[in-house]
């Protein structure tokens, strides 16, 4: 009987592991940008613990499965295809661009359900609703709306100065530098010069010297934080100041771990701040009681879990397609980012921003 009683207990346990839910978070948790790996995961976490106490989803406990793409699109299509053959159906992830755009094909062909809280290129949803993908979504801002948002302001604030636009030549990089480009043209001011370098070099004063001789005032950097951070050193070595401005990538801190006080008065772009929201007191302060600031993406990770969540109740079912149907109905997904809306191609819709500005080893945002 005890044998007995030991192996109906150990199958009462399996089955319920079986009828789990299981969510990737797929990103880089190791590498260069392995903080931006940390966020997700910290959110991710954080999230799952909140909705399993509150009795999961339909009855049934969330769990997570970690995997690491290193920001690598290779790498990406490898961890995309193992998700798949595992049989996962929900991926919060990725988190460059370069990464989820290869990525998304292995996940719209497998018909499971990608939604990313940091990849901002437009290609990636853009195309998905041109080839049909509707398990292709987003719970980010677009590099043409941030480009939108920012390019104007350049213009006007930096009128008849020498503004230089640089790019790492990733998807993420030159997409944003690309979009923030368009539009700063379109409100009357061009650039001196406009740019790619390469990523993950340590050496930037051949690139200082070039900004020194076009004595440039203002520099739009779209690129991550390890670049932006050996810039700003390596040009205070030299002597030479300029205002850099970039993308969201840079809200770690990281950056100034490595730019020190190079790195006082940098500007960047973000969403409004979700730690701020009453939505997020709760999961901030939760978070936080854990050692770890949910700074960047950290959030945006929570909100996935929370919209697959509310997205499988209101759905009834747990079958992506389904998911992702009613996720674009224009009901809006309580998230601690806000009530959100995805649009008929999966972003988010209606985005505000902040310009936040690095003073003494932290960030928060200016008056515009």
């Amino acid at each position: 009987m005890g044998a007995a009683l030991v192996g109906f207990v150990l199958a009462a346990q399996a089955a319920r592991a079986d009828d789990d839910i299981t969510i990737a978070v797929a990103g880089p948790m190791t590498g260069q940008l392995a903080t931006i790996g940390d966020q997700f995961k910290q959110g991710a976490e954080a999230a799952v613990k909140a909705i399993n106490a509150k009795g999961g989803v339909m009855g049934r406990q969330l769990k997570l499965s970690i995997e690491d793409d290193v920001c690598d699109p290779k790498q990406a299509v490898s961890v995309a295809n193992r998700i798949v053959a595992n049989g996962i159906k929900f991926i919060d992830g990725h988190a460059c661009s370069g990464s989820s755009i290869p990525a998304s094909a292995v996940y719209a062909e497998s018909g499971v359900l990608m939604m990313s809280p940091a990849s901002s290129n437009p290609i990636m949803t853009d195309d998905a609703a041109a080839k049909g993908w509707p398990t292709i979504m987003r719970l980010y801002t677009r590099d043409d709306a941030q480009g939108a948002f920012i390019g104007p302001w350049i213009a006007k604030k930096y009128a008849g100065k020498n503004v230089v636009i640089l790019h790492d030549k990733s998807a993420y990089g030159q997409g944003v530098a690309d979009a923030v480009r368009k539009t700063m043209n379109e409100n009357g001011l061009k650039e001196v010069l406009y740019e790619g370098l390469n990523a993950g070099e340590k050496d930037y004063s051949a690139l200082v010297t070039k900004l020194k001789g076009l004595k440039a005032d203002v520099v739009y950097f779209g690129g991550y934080h390890p670049e932006a951070g050996l810039m700003l050193r390596q040009s205070d070595e030299q002597g030479f100041k300029y205002q850099l401005i970039m993308p969201d990538s840079i809200a770690s801190p990281e950056f100034w771990q490595i730019a020190g006080p190079a790195g006082e008065g940098t500007m960047f772009v973000f969403p409004s701040d979700p730690q701020a929201k009453p939505e997020a007191k709760e999961a901030v302060e939760n978070i936080k009681s854990g050692g770890f600031v949910p700074e960047g993406f950290t959030l945006f990770s929570y909100s996935v879990i929370q919209a697959f969540a509310q997205g499988i109740e209101r759905a009834g079912t747990d079958d992506p397609m389904k998911v992702a149907e009613v996720l674009k109905n224009g009901e809006p997904i309580h998230t601690v980012v806000g009530d959100v809306i995805f649009d008929e191609k999966g972003d988010f819709k209606n985005a505000a921003y902040d310009i936040n500005q690095w003073h003494d080893g932290k960030y928060a945002p200016i008056a515009q």
